[in-house]
């Protein structure tokens, strides 16, 4: 089929036509995922699978070779958006408890793959180190979105958002040491201080430009410039520290996330982070969709000889059971030690298990530096269970959700009434006042009506003289 769609045409049209099949069949495919309350992710990464070479094969090779810049370009902002709940006043009022809570939820998870993967199935211990990191990040999307559905409310929902914020700021921190860890392993052949050291001190180097890049972009980026100005200044920084990083051989994670750190802490500006939110989605979109492509469904059913002689297969179901119980075992034992309510021990791990977008990110990054037939094998290992972790992730969140109490079906949980009050009125009587105490909380302003009204406010801050003297300011 590939060589009747593209026969004959020049390299420029192969690559738009084979760019749109991508967004396009992504977008389609999220009109069936919604339908079935999954998250986009998932659409996209079975997208990929289908136009790939093992389906449809609507892809060329050279697609994939010429886009390896997409994971990077990706993670960078990815991990830049992160850094938006990094806030020290935030971190300062919720206290230590969670983050103890959080570094014991991801490093468990780290911990048990790592003994699955190196002691129990034999694999090497490059790769054994790589997905152990991996295991600790998670996808809040699917969390976040199970939350607004079901309206849930309380302290067993606050303890999830803040812990979901600093989970993939764990996550990344475990891999930068992880693959520093395995380079010096590829390179040496064994454990040498200085091999190890070297691509540490890189990555706090590129943590410390990260920080340079945050205050440039402080200093650059003024509220007084267009909405226009400020997302091209902020996606030039970006692309210009991957840049850099990729100059050196770094991954720039933990660098992206440094900047957006200094930057929402040194200026307090969020809006900047919901400009760049509603820029990349289509730079999102082709990452995954790029990773559906370049699954290897093959290799899936096979043994992997440059990391030990288990199916892959195997592995992989393996590392998705046992990392949910890493992530349940590490949220109970964290709870327990910071003295966290019953429902927080019992039911957090729960909606920890989804697991798509920094860890596919980072599985792309993290083969490009094993290379070869481990690098292929920890993309396939990861991308499929990724795919079970979208499927179940929503369901096991929603369940915790409902078990702590957090949100219920009746409505007298959610809309109580005041119990003197109730005595004296009939049921009719306390059906209008729930409604009207429902009524109160939802959002007066029609959402179109406001959306208008906050363009126009924004034209006129950013271009005042504009219907004067037709001059836009820059």
């Amino acid at each position: 089929m590939l060589n009747g769609l593209y026969a004959g045409l020049n390299p420029v049209a192969v690559t738009i036509i084979a760019v749109s099949i991508m967004l396009i069949g992504g977008f389609a495919m999220t009109r069936i995922t919604s339908l079935l309350r999954l998250p986009n992710v998932t659409a996209y990464i079975v997208v990929g699978i289908l136009i790939g070479p093992f389906c449809l094969d609507l892809i060329p090779q050279n697609i994939l070779l010429h886009t390896e810049f997409l994971p990077d370009i990706a993670l960078a902002f990815i991990a830049f958006s992160t850094s938006e709940f990094f806030k020290f006043s935030a971190l300062k009022k919720n206290g230590l408890k969670v983050i103890i809570l959080t570094v014991f939820e991801s490093l468990m998870a780290s911990f048990l793959v790592f003994v699955l993967a190196f002691i129990i199935l034999g694999l090497n211990m490059a790769f054994s180190v790589v997905l152990a990191a991996l295991a600790a990040a998670t996808a809040p999307a699917s969390t976040l979105m199970t939350i607004r559905q079901t309206g849930a409310k309380g302290e067993f929902v606050e303890t999830l958002l803040q812990v979901v914020a600093l989970d993939d700021i764990v996550g990344l921190v475990a891999y930068s040491l992880a693959v520093s860890v395995a380079v010096a392993l590829i390179s040496g052949g064994a454990f040498n201080a200085g091999s190890i050291a070297l691509p540490l001190l890189a990555n706090v180097g590129a943590v410390a430009l990260g920080c340079v890049f945050g205050f440039i972009m402080k200093l650059v980026i003024a509220k007084s410039r267009s909405s226009d100005n400020r997302l091209i200044i902020a996606v030039s920084l970006l692309f210009a520290f991957c840049g850099a990083c990729a100059m050196i051989e770094i991954s720039p994670l933990l660098g992206c996330m440094s900047m957006g750190t200094v930057y929402i802490n040194t200026t307090g500006d969020d809006k900047l982070f919901k400009q760049l939110n509603y820029f990349s989605p289509p730079i999102l979109l082709l990452f995954f969709v790029r990773s559906g492509v370049s699954f290897d469904l093959g290799a899936l059913f096979a043994s992997n000889g440059s990391i030990g002689g288990t199916p892959l297969i195997f592995v992989g179901v393996l590392y998705f059971f046992v990392r949910i119980v890493g992530k349940y075992a590490g949220a109970y034992s964290g709870a327990l030690v910071t003295k966290r309510s019953k429902s927080i021990r019992n039911y957090l791990g729960l909606a920890l298990i989804p697991q798509a977008g920094v860890a596919i990110g980072l599985a792309s990054l993290g083969a490009r530096t094993l290379g070869g037939e481990s690098g292929n094998a920890l993309q396939t290992i990861i991308l499929s269970s990724s795919v079970l972790y979208e499927l179940v992730g929503p369901a096991c969140a929603k369940l915790s959700l409902y078990l702590s109490g957090s949100y219920s079906n009746k409505l007298e949980n959610i809309v109580p009434v005041d119990e003197t009050s109730a005595q004296s009125k009939n049921e009719v009587e306390l059906l209008i006042e729930r409604i009207n105490a429902i009524r109160s909380e939802l959002p007066q302003d029609n959402p179109a009506e406001k959306a208008f009204t906050e363009a126009a406010e924004n034209y006129d801050i950013y271009y005042p003289n504009q219907r004067k003297t037709g001059k836009r300011r820059r």
